[in-house]
């Protein structure tokens, strides 16, 4: 009933193998699943098929991954955030490499050893990949095996019920294209706000649709309210036009990533923590404000800028020239920093040509 469905509806992925062509037996790329599942956690696929391309193009195989500079890895990966996953990007694709000779295992216990790799990465590759009967459980799956049935404990706690239903329902044989066309109903029909059960494909089963329930459904519990974080971050820029940064510690946030030198984040009652300047010279501070959300809580930076000496060491961070400047290798709230020096652009900024 649901394959029949997918068979005709199944959505067009630059990752995905199509029913049609899996049938005449196209075999799915493990390495393009593993990058896309990565890519696709807390991430929507509209955003992640762009960076997905680009990943595939420039290392199209994972040795080729495994083989690349951390710095270029991380660049390409920047605006795509939560970027502990770019740092286990690299570590799994090496370890494919030494440990498995460059093949993905076909083995959900051995996948699940690979670095950055947890339970359910482990289950969309032993599934898609290898057609083993693994349940893949996203947020799609949830709703739709909460309302499937009539399901009201709220998330998170609800997570090993909905689990055991999807489970239950995962074939043996075409375990990947169900995996996926559970995936495609939740997002395409049985989606969070007033689902289309009227050409639901599993309308006649469904708890929720006879109880009414559906649009109340899956339940979850309260969120907590995000602490406020403050910080200051210094855009110095060299008289001959470089720009000093820094590539951030590898562990916390943003790790590894290129970055404006700055202070702690921290929560404290003061508009913004002290913090020394990276290097000599006449700082000031940019008009407003950059404000950026983690996973975890809310983050404002005061910006301070200043032109600095052709001839100054700094503390902190190294002058990168500015022909090899790319504010798309920053991440996201850094590239927020620059561009609100870019809209400011104070007159002693722009003697040196434009700033980017």
């Amino acid at each position: 009933m649901l394959l029949d469905w997918y068979d005709v509806h199944a959505r067009e992925m630059p990752w995905r193998v199509s029913p049609q062509d899996r049938a005449a037996g196209q075999i799915p790329d493990p390495y393009a699943i593993w990058m896309s599942e990565i890519m696709l956690q807390q991430t929507t696929v509209a955003t992640v098929k762009d960076y997905f391309r680009k990943f595939i193009a420039r290392w199209p195989t994972v040795r080729d991954l495994a083989a690349a500079e951390d710095a270029d890895v991380m660049a390409e990966w920047a605006g795509l955030g939560y970027y502990a996953r770019a740092r286990n990007l690299l570590k799994c694709a090496r370890a494919v490499v030494e440990e498995y000779d460059g093949t993905f295992p076909a083995d959900h216990a051995e996948l699940l050893k690979l670095p950055g790799v947890g339970p359910y990465t482990a289950a969309a590759v032993s599934s898609i990949a290898f057609d083993l009967p693994h349940a893949v459980l996203d947020g799609n799956v949830e709703r739709v095996m909460a309302r499937l049935y009539d399901e009201h404990t709220p998330l998170p706690d609800a997570k090993p019920q909905l689990m055991m239903h999807a489970q239950t329902h995962t074939p043996d044989v075409r375990a990947g294209d169900y995996a996926q066309a559970v995936m495609d109903l939740g997002a395409t029909i049985c989606t969070p706000k007033s689902p289309a059960c009227g050409i639901c494909p599993v309308h006649e089963p469904c708890a929720a649709r006879r109880a009414g329930t559906m649009a109340a459904l899956p339940k979850k519990l309260p969120k907590k309210a995000k602490p406020v974080r403050h910080g200051t971050v210094y855009l110095g820029r060299r008289s001959d036009g470089a720009w000093l940064l820094e590539t951030r510690p590898e562990k916390g946030l943003l790790g590894g990533m290129l970055g404006w030198p700055g202070s702690e984040w921290v929560e404290i009652s003061l508009p913004h923590p002290e913090s020394a300047p990276p290097a000599q010279g006449d700082w000031e501070e940019v008009e407003g404000e950059v404000r950026h959300t983690f996973t975890h809580f809310h983050l404002i930076l005061r910006v301070m800028t200043a032109e600095l000496s052709q001839n100054e060491a700094p503390h902190v961070g190294t002058f990168k020239p500015h022909t090899d400047f790319r504010p798309s290798d920053l991440p996201t709230v850094m590239r927020k920093a620059f561009n609100l020096l870019r809209d400011d652009v104070t007159p002693h900024m722009t003697t040196h040509g434009p700033l980017i």
